[in-house]
């Protein structure tokens, strides 16, 4: 799939779910809104019935006007006009919300005239025997009002959100089928970045290949004409090519196969006593005599007392080699590397430096990835699979050592491995 089709599923997609959120919490919101002047309805009617049955009980009459007032969102005041009896009220407030289905805790109080004030609290739970307790809300007087009492809903809030369960169960069902929605972008995104990390691998594998394939058919070829045994010198010269060609196929191939080995976890680490100093001697020779640059400086500056270190001999010379060549590759004018050891404590530094292209600040996070290469302008530019710093992040974490980089464009990088002793 294109860029450009991923791009627009994506915004498509994002869109979407919020435009689903945002209307989910509309209607969540309205169907609030919308059982709340329900309930307020019901407590209403029911409070106006009870109002009643006092009235008839005192053979009085109710106030023209509706004896019922909402003072606050959860506190009302009913206007019973007479002397009301605390135990009759209760039992008509119990009779009330029972026969109208009014399944909520609840505190009243009555206003006294004589001392001026709301007395009485009794508190209610809607699934046992009434508490007579010391009240928990404060009940203001009403000034308009000489014989009423005072009902306040302490949970109303959350009654009328329990009886919206099944929006809940609803927006529930919808999160998840978001998350699920998202993890399937997430995934596409993944699949669409691995099969173009995949196609560049290949791409660049061929002509890996390529290359130094068809060198070695060129010089066999050369070799193969009767007239080239009487050119020794010529000779020798094709026979060094295959040789360097021939290594450096050796040498993609064997960083395939590390990754190979590290993709199942076969990367088995055998600690040992070594040298340091002696490895890194060996290891700058070596790459000195297959490299066959007259330009290339690698200089050595060991300080180190105590270069004894344990670590796995194979794994940290393939490590060293690999900061090398990947020093080389990006000097592409006269290399100038620099390997140095330092020591503080119980730790031993090894430092890789060059002075080559270096690293923008916005790619050394991705460099240790795998398949990762620096964007050049020119792909193959710069020969590599992009496995070498894969490989030594994997081979530091496998040690339990540390490895940070400082890098500046145009002015070169440094790598360095920090051992604990």
């Amino acid at each position: 799939m294109k860029n450009s089709r991923i791009r627009l599923v994506v915004i498509l997609g994002f869109f979407s779910i919020v435009g689903i959120i945002i209307f989910q919490m509309y209607w969540i919101n309205k169907t609030f809104d919308t059982n709340e002047k329900q309930f307020n309805q019901t407590i209403k009617v029911a409070l106006y019935n009870v109002a009643q049955k006092m009235a008839e009980f005192n053979n009085a009459q109710l106030p023209n006007k509706n004896p019922v007032e909402q003072v606050s969102s959860n506190y009302y005041v009913v206007d019973i006009n007479d002397i009301i009896d605390a135990n009759i009220l209760d039992h008509f407030l119990k009779t009330e919300f029972e026969y109208s289905h009014i399944n909520i805790d609840y505190e009243y109080a009555i206003y006294d005239c004589e001392n001026n004030e709301m007395v009485y609290g009794n508190f209610v739970h809607s699934v046992e025997e009434s508490k007579k307790r010391k009240k928990e809300q404060s009940f203001p007087k009403y000034d308009e009002y000489t014989y009423y009492f005072g009902i306040y809903f302490p949970s109303k809030t959350t009654y009328i959100l329990y009886n919206m369960n099944v929006w809940f169960i609803s927006s529930f069902v919808l999160i998840t089928a978001i998350g699920f929605f998202v993890y399937a972008i997430f995934i596409i995104l993944r699949q669409k970045r691995l099969s173009e990390i995949q196609k560049d691998f290949i791409n660049n594998m061929t002509h890996e290949f390529k290359t130094p394939i068809s060198t070695i058919a060129i010089s066999a070829d050369v070799l193969m004409d009767p007239e080239i045994k009487n050119n020794p010198q010529r000779l020798m010269n094709y026979a060094s090519i295959i040789k360097d060609q021939n290594y450096r196929l050796e040498n993609q191939i064997e960083k395939v196969l590390q990754l190979a080995r590290l993709e199942k976890r076969q990367m088995n680490i055998t600690l040992e006593d070594i040298d340091l100093h002696e490895i890194i001697k060996n290891i700058v020779s070596t790459f000195s005599l297959n490299v066959n640059d007259d330009n290339e400086k690698i200089m050595l500056d060991l300080k180190a007392n105590n270069p004894v270190i344990k670590a796995d001999k194979q794994h940290l010379t393939n490590l060293i080699y690999n900061l090398l060549d990947n020093a080389v590759k990006f000097s592409p004018e006269h290399p100038q590397i620099c390997i140095s050891t330092e020591q503080s404590d119980n730790k031993v530094s090894i430092s890789c430096s060059d002075k080559g292209m270096g690293i923008d600040k916005k790619y050394i996070k991705k460099i240790f990835n795998k398949f990762y290469r620096i964007p050049t302008g020119n792909i193959y530019s710069v020969k590599g699979f992009g496995l070498g710093l894969n490989y030594v992040r994997n081979i530091v974490s496998a040690h339990n050592w540390k490895i940070n980089v400082e890098s500046t464009p145009d002015d070169g990088s440094k790598f360095t491995i920090h051992i604990h002793l």
